[in-house]
């Protein structure tokens, strides 16, 4: 795309070489009273193209430039803030004291979950 963009751009500028190269005579332009200015044609149309141009332009980029600033503001009140509550420390009671289990349970077999039986009815 960026070769398009210099080929576009190149295209433009031989176009306004050539015209100008054609067209490079004086042109009287009658100012205000008997006060006249001998100006080159290319010249001329090239404080015009930037008399229409340059107040165009500044009022575009002030246009996207106060829109970028209302985005940002929307986009600050929109954003949710996360705010970290923090608990309130709870005293930790110890637990309670377990007796130690008999000699005879601590090396019993967990008991087995309850299977039914298949050969009783139901």
């Amino acid at each position: 795309m960026a070769f398009l963009r210099t080929l576009f751009w190149i295209v433009i500028t031989v176009i306004v070489v050539v015209f100008s190269i054609r067209n490079w005579s004086a042109v009287t332009i009658s100012l205000f009273g008997d006060l006249q200015a001998d100006v080159k044609l290319p010249v001329l149309l090239l404080i015009m193209f930037l008399i229409g141009f340059v107040p165009t332009y500044a009022w575009h980029r002030a246009f996207r430039w106060r829109h970028a600033r209302k985005l940002a503001m929307v986009d600050r009140v929109a954003t949710p803030t996360v705010t970290t509550v923090v608990p309130a420390t709870v005293p930790v009671t110890p637990p309670a004291q377990v007796p130690p289990q008999p000699a005879y349970l601590q090396d019993a077999p967990s008991p087995s979950p309850v299977t039914p039986d298949p050969f009783k009815a139901d």
